[in-house]
């Protein structure tokens, strides 16, 4: 797999060198981010490593536009930022974030996860293929339905107990369906799924196994993410879900609210199944509901 590194200052450069050549690591430097477009898009390269502060990544709102972007494969990015960043001015849309000053064996494991994460999309993306032949999407809101969900997240439990990497899985469920659909009535309903679940995609990464799990509630099983990273996944959807505005022509506009419960193993230990870890998940969600909705509750599991 080729890296693709963007990192204008030479010292950071030749110690990001000396990482890849002696993992050997396919890769090449670059100067701007408009120089990574045509590899990028023409899925020559999955993998890029970037200097948030150093490049023109920031000004150039690469990572909205590469998100945006129809590729033929995922793509992974890894920042480098300053130890200092200010937590309101920290990325969004990467894939994980590496401070500065690093050393080798840092950035060696960064590339590793991120190697395998690349490699969980693959399995991902051959076994989403499978499964829209034996049509076993949901037919309402088009994700994995309850059984294919259960079986795709059993599968990506197993990887990453081999690939030993963290994993979370995420519950969510809305706050105020059930008022919804009395007072508007199932069809609108319907298309308040159907909304949510295409903002769920948008606000998740390409590769990820969504699916809907009962009635307004939706499941999330996200490798290689932990703790407060998943609690930001999870963030970024419910502040994208309450952000839609429903117009209904003669009705007041429809505000929908979301709450989301989150397991998260650092470790995938051989006893574990996907079962409980979807209940946990469920249980957590609860507990956002009755602190008040419209939240996030963790759990480590």
């Amino acid at each position: 797999m080729k890296i693709l590194v963007l990192e204008p200052d030479p010292k950071e450069r030749s110690a990001i060198q000396k990482v890849l050549e002696r993992n050997g690591h396919a890769f090449a430097f670059i100067e701007t981010s408009e120089q990574a477009w045509p590899l990028i898009q023409s899925g020559e390269v999955r993998f890029l490593i970037g200097d948030w502060d150093a490049s023109d990544m920031r000004p150039l709102q690469f990572i909205p536009r590469a998100r945006a972007a129809k590729l033929p494969a995922p793509l992974y990015i890894l920042l480098l930022i300053n130890k200092e960043q200010d937590e309101e001015m920290a990325p969004s849309g990467a894939d994980d974030t590496l401070p500065k000053p690093f050393n080798a064996t840092d950035l060696k494991n960064r590339i590793v996860i991120g190697e395998r994460i690349l490699a969980l999309a693959n399995n991902l993306s051959t076994a989403r293929n499978q499964l829209e032949n034996l049509a076993m999407f949901d037919s309402l809101t088009g994700m994995l339905n309850r059984a294919a969900f259960y079986r795709q997240s059993t599968g990506e439990l197993e990887r990453a107990r081999r690939a030993s990497v963290p994993l979370s899985l995420i519950s969510l469920d809305l706050d105020n369906f059930k008022a919804i659909n009395e007072a508007r009535g199932t069809e609108t309903g319907d298309e308040v799924l159907r909304v949510v679940a295409q903002t769920i995609r948008e606000k998740s990464r390409p590769y990820d196994c969504i699916g809907r799990w009962t009635g307004d509630e939706f499941v999330l099983m996200l490798a290689g993410v932990i703790g407060a990273d998943a609690e930001k996944i999870a963030e970024r959807i419910i502040i994208g879900v309450r952000t839609v505005r429903f117009e209904i022509e003669n009705e007041p506009t429809l505000n929908v609210k979301m709450s989301a419960g989150i397991a998260s193993a650092s470790r995938i230990s051989a006893a574990a199944e996907v079962e409980p870890l979807i209940q946990q998940a469920r249980q957590a969600m609860l507990r956002a509901k009755e602190a008040g909705g419209n939240q996030v509750y963790l759990a480590y599991v």
